[in-house]
């Protein structure tokens, strides 16, 4: 059975023939409430954002740094829930469908939701892909499998401790785009280094044709630019909720993630 292609695919079919690098921003939920975070959100694809990744608030989030981790407890405490998450999403598609939208974060709170509902509820408000990262290739039949069923891509992580033994089974239910983690570590923890992640590219590349997009550590346009270069397009996350944490205006906000794509599009 053939897939029908989802916005992701779409996105990345047009940056190869464009000859350009993708630009994806991470952005939690709700942090500092939903009015704020919704507007940062609708402001991403204007500001050169290719694809969004939608944190979901957690109260244990175990592969988070501390930036993300204020966020999403900043989120949970102003009332932040998956359903208005999943809301966010349809606000967001009333005006733009095309940009493809990911949600990143933890089993839990799609599990209490119950696997069938939240698919087809995802399905509708407009979802495109997930990132699930406590899910690990051998409870594929948990989520990943259905979620492919049922239209959405399901996006793996592989990381520096990822070896050649590990990575066709990272790799074998993975579809829309490959996310490299750049550092063992938490998010927001060090610097991405191009020298380091261009061979681990190459090595996950030679057994995928999925396209491959790194993040971790990526906190300036020039980071975003070297790193951009050696893969098919770079995440920037930590950076980003920063500046939204410590205040920032919404206009403020979108000034710097456009400074970032501009980076990541020089590439």
């Amino acid at each position: 059975m053939t897939r029908a292609m989802t916005r992701i695919d779409k996105t990345f079919a047009r940056l190869r023939q464009e000859g350009r690098k993708a630009f994806v921003t991470y952005i939690m939920a709700g942090d500092p409430d939903l009015e704020t975070s919704l507007a940062v959100m609708k402001g991403l694809p204007g500001s050169g954002v290719d694809i969004i990744e939608l944190g979901i608030p957690f109260t244990d989030p175990m592969a988070d740094g501390p930036t993300i981790q204020l966020a999403g407890q900043r989120a949970l405490d102003g009332g932040q829930t998956l359903q208005k998450t999943l809301d966010m999403v349809a606000a967001f598609r009333k005006d733009d469908d095309a940009t493809p939208i990911v949600l990143m974060g933890y089993y839990n709170p799609i599990y209490s939701r119950g696997v069938d509902r939240f698919l087809a509820d995802a399905k509708t408000a407009g979802v495109d892909g997930l990132i699930v990262v406590d899910l690990p290739p051998e409870e594929d039949s948990e989520l990943c499998l259905p979620a492919q069923a049922a239209g959405l891509n399901f996006i793996r992580l592989a990381t520096p401790t990822t070896d050649d033994k590990r990575l066709p089974k990272v790799l074998s239910n993975t579809s829309g785009f490959v996310y490299y983690v750049s550092i063992t570590g938490i998010t927001g923890a060090a610097a991405a280094q191009a020298g380091d992640v261009a061979p681990e590219v190459a090595r996950i590349k030679a057994q995928t044709e999925l396209p491959l997009i790194v993040g971790f550590g990526i906190n300036t346009p020039e980071a975003a630019q070297s790193i951009a270069r050696v893969a098919d397009g770079c995440v920037v996350g930590s950076a980003i909720v920063k500046e939204i944490g410590a205040g920032k205006p919404v206009a403020k906000v979108l000034d710097f993630v456009r400074s970032l794509a501009e980076g990541a599009h020089r590439a």
